[in-house]
C-alpha cells in the first residue's frame, strides 16, 4: 500500500521560501514517478513539478521554472519541493503524488497519470 505524507507548508510573505517534503511509505517499494500538484480555491488541480525517481529527470510548469526545485532522497523514499521567490499566486493546497509508471498520458504533470496522492499541505503567500 502506498502512503504519502506531506509536510512543510505554511505562511510566508512574497519573495520568501518554503520547502515541502513528501515521504512515501516503505511498503510502497520502488515508485517510478513522483510529483507535486497544487489546487487553489475555485481552480483545477495543476501540475507543478515532477521527477523520474530512477533517472532523476525533472519537469516543471512554466509558472514555477527558475523558482521551484524538485529533488529526491532515494534512501528515504522522500521527495522535496524547494520553493523560492514565492508569489501570492502560488497560494494553494499542495499535493504530493506518485505512481509506478512514468509519464502516463504523455505528460509528467498530468494529474490523471498518478494513482497515489497525499492529503495535501497548505501554502499561503501574502503580498
Amino acid at each position: 500500500r502506498v502512503q504519502l505524507v506531506e509536510s512543510g507548508g505554511g505562511s510566508v510573505q512574497a519573495g520568501g521560501s518554503l520547502r515541502l517534503s513528501c515521504a512515501a511509505s516503505r511498503s510502497a517499494g520502488i515508485l517510478a514517478a513522483m510529483g507535486w500538484f497544487r489546487q487553489a480555491p475555485g481552480k483545477e488541480r495543476e501540475g507543478v513539478a515532477a521527477i523520474s525517481t530512477g533517472g532523476g529527470s525533472t519537469f516543471y510548469a512554466d509558472s514555477v521554472k527558475g523558482r521551484f526545485t524538485i529533488s529526491q532522497d532515494t534512501a528515504k523514499n522522500t521527495v522535496y519541493l524547494q520553493m523560492n521567490s514565492l508569489k501570492p499566486e502560488d497560494t494553494a493546497a499542495y499535493y504530493c503524488a506518485a505512481d509506478y509508471a512514468q509519464g502516463r498520458g504523455g505528460s509528467w504533470l498530468w494529474a490523471g497519470g498518478y494513482a497515489y496522492w497525499g492529503q495535501g499541505t497548505q501554502v499561503t503567500v501574502s503580498s
